[in-house]
């Protein structure tokens, strides 16, 4: 009996083909969504769930399990890291495969693998349990949380200000200074120009009179 031949060959040998779905596997993780042929999707799927399942394990021997599928360092860590928490909560279906079309030339079916969540999904969850979190506290606790605050901001708190506010204030005292001193020098240059050009005019229409009475 034909036992263990659930997958198809898809017409490469078998170190051409793990080779293929190592690189594959790669990819999605580190992209979190490629295109590809429908066959290939759904065994990228299985490797790909099982890496992420190995990173929510978390431990050594997971790690070494998971680096001899997956061919870059940067994506193993990502995988351990930021997916592994991601995916926490959820017990398994960390992929999805959308089907196309077909492609032009062979009417192979294309479809494309990515990850459930996104990264930015993943954020607004967290954000949304945190402002949850929040509500569920009484106003006794949120005063509790206020009055340490409170004591902390003392006579020291108010000198730093202080200082600050001060040295805003002569930092604009002296820029208005120097935009009044650039202003005046502004002027006195355009009235050494104006009382330079009316003497030029003079001394041409003095010379002007003294050729026609010649």
């Amino acid at each position: 009996m034909r036992h263990r031949t659930r997958a198809g060959t898809l017409g490469r040998t078998s170190s051409h083909r793990t080779a293929m779905y190592r690189n594959m596997v790669t990819s999605l993780l580190d992209h979190e969504r490629i295109e590809t042929t429908d066959a290939k999707a759904k065994e990228v799927r299985r490797l790909a769930e099982r890496m992420i399942t190995l990173g929510k394990r978390g431990d050594l021997h997971a790690r070494r399990r998971a680096l001899r599928v997956i061919r870059n360092r940067k994506v193993a860590a990502k995988v351990f890291d930021d997916l592994a928490e991601r995916f926490r909560d959820r017990p398994g279906g960390y992929t999805r495969v959308i089907k196309l079309r077909n492609r032009a030339g062979d009417a192979a079916a294309l479809s494309i693998v990515e990850l459930v969540e996104s990264a930015s999904a993943a954020q607004t969850r967290g954000k949304g349990k945190k402002t949850a979190a929040k509500k569920g506290e009484t106003a006794a606790e949120t005063r509790k949380k206020a009055a340490p605050r409170k004591k902390a901001v003392g006579k020291k708190a108010s000198a730093d200000e202080a200082t600050a506010s001060k040295k805003k204030t002569s930092k604009k005292k002296t820029a208005k200074k120097a935009k009044t001193e650039k202003k005046a020098e502004a002027k006195t240059a355009s009235k050494k120009k104006t009382t330079a050009k009316k003497k030029t005019k003079k001394k041409t229409a003095a010379a002007k009179k003294t050729s026609k009475k010649k």
